[in-house]
């Protein structure tokens, strides 16, 4: 089996001393939460996607949505008590997180934002997560991810449109 190279947000929950493991997956037919789900083998449920968010006055926020939902934008706006958040421009993703589209986790960016975890995550022994790079997933309990980057729990997603 192929060694997997530490990542930022490896190297951040080794600091922690927080228990996780690593999967990866072939990332060249896509990089979007269903897909890795299928790549991996594990129900969407368990897929988590990392979603950065811009409200007011340029400041940013982090949700964390399985893969079988849509995220609330006007949940995460209530939730950090703004007025409303937009997705943040992918194009400017690194600059900001130091990770790309399709590698962005919630776990090491180069600024910890304020993070809320869709309460779902709560239904599952773990969840998967990007680990910072494109085709590799970190597998923790959701709250080994929410101590890590203290994060709430809240419903923010609604159903995924037919």
């Amino acid at each position: 089996m192929k060694k997997i190279p530490k990542t930022n947000a490896m190297r951040k929950l080794d600091k922690l001393k927080l228990d996780y493991s690593t999967s990866s997956y072939d990332a060249k037919d896509g990089v979007d939460a269903l897909h890795v789900a299928n790549s991996l083998g594990v129900p969407s449920k368990k897929i988590f996607k990392t979603i950065v968010l811009e409200g007011p006055h340029k400041q940013h926020f982090v949700a964390v949505l399985s893969a079988d939902h849509e995220l609330a934008l006007k949940k995460v706006a209530a939730h950090f008590g703004v007025k409303n958040v937009q997705l943040f421009p992918w194009r400017e993703l690194k600059a900001l997180t130091g990770y790309i589209r399709g590698g962005c986790s919630p776990i090491g960016m180069k600024r910890q934002f304020p993070t809320v975890i869709d309460d779902v995550a709560k239904n599952q022994d773990t969840i998967y997560v990007s680990a910072g790079e494109i085709g590799t997933q970190i597998v923790l309990a959701p709250e080994t991810l929410a101590h890590a980057v203290s994060a709430d729990f809240a419903e923010i997603r609604r159903k995924k449109s037919p």
